[in-house]
């Protein structure tokens, strides 16, 4: 992030488990949302529109929010996948 000069406005602890209301919340307040998991990359719409597949894309198999997310102004990037956080961040 710093090489991109990227300025980091919250960061949660892991210790801190957010489960499915969180990731709700977060979800209704975004445009789109971008899931990596492995090398399989998934795009879904937010807000209103937001299905519960999309909500069920954000979580791991214990219930809580995956890590890393990201939110980056109106788009939520979830897991890791170079491409989408080059995307995202330039």
């Amino acid at each position: 992030m710093e090489a991109s000069k990227i300025e980091i406005s919250e960061t949660i602890p892991a210790s801190r488990k957010l489960q499915r209301e969180d990731a709700a919340a977060l979800l209704a307040k975004a445009k789109t949302m971008v899931v990596s998991k492995g090398k399989k990359v998934t795009e879904f719409a937010g807000g209103s529109k937001a299905s519960e597949e999309a909500l069920d894309a954000m979580l791991g198999s214990t219930g809580n929010l995956r890590a890393p997310t990201a939110v980056v102004g109106k788009h939520i990037i979830v897991g890791f996948n170079e491409d989408t956080y080059s995307d995202a961040l330039t």
